[in-house]
């Protein structure tokens, strides 16, 4: 069986002297009533031979309704321990959370029966502080975090946020 793909953005920016990140609340029945260590970044699964950088823009844009302006920069590649691999970028800019809006998805609800409805992918979007990204993140995804933090400590211009068209 190939291997699971998936490609995300994790956006940052800094505001007073902190180093603050977006992260995506999944939408659904699901997660509604799970936060600590059910945020994500916003990313979505690929198949062999698409970009992954082209489908992490997409999925940001689908995911928050906003298209990117900064410059990605590529992070370490992390492996899930259900086996997806997931392919992530920073980039610096700046969103307003209350201005997301999210693509839907179709799901029987409640299971069996019959009913479909429709979600939205994500239900919200926050910006955190490292320490508090660091408790709302998957376990899976929060390599991302120390890898941003280790950039931006070693080139503090990254951080020079950049406005997403909204």
């Amino acid at each position: 069986m190939p291997k699971k793909l998936s490609a995300g953005i994790l956006l940052f920016r800094m505001q007073n002297d902190r180093l603050q990140v977006l992260l995506v609340h999944p939408g659904g029945p699901f997660w509604s009533k799970k936060d600590e260590g059910a945020w994500s970044i916003p990313k979505g699964e690929y198949g062999e031979g698409e970009d992954p950088l082209a489908v992490a823009k997409r999925e940001f844009q689908e995911e928050t309704g906003s298209d990117l302006q900064g410059e990605p920069i590529p992070l370490s590649k992390l492996q899930q321990p259900g086996g997806k691999v997931i392919s992530a970028w920073a980039v610096s800019g700046d969103l307003d959370p209350a201005n997301v809006k999210s693509n839907m998805f179709t799901l029987e609800w409640p299971p069996r029966s019959g009913r479909l409805q429709e979600f939205p992918e994500i239900d919200r979007a926050m910006w955190f502080d490292l320490p508090t990204a660091k408790s709302k993140l998957l376990a899976g995804q929060q390599p991302f975090l120390d890898q941003l933090q280790r950039l931006v400590s070693s080139a503090g211009s990254l951080a020079n946020s950049a406005p997403c068209d909204q």
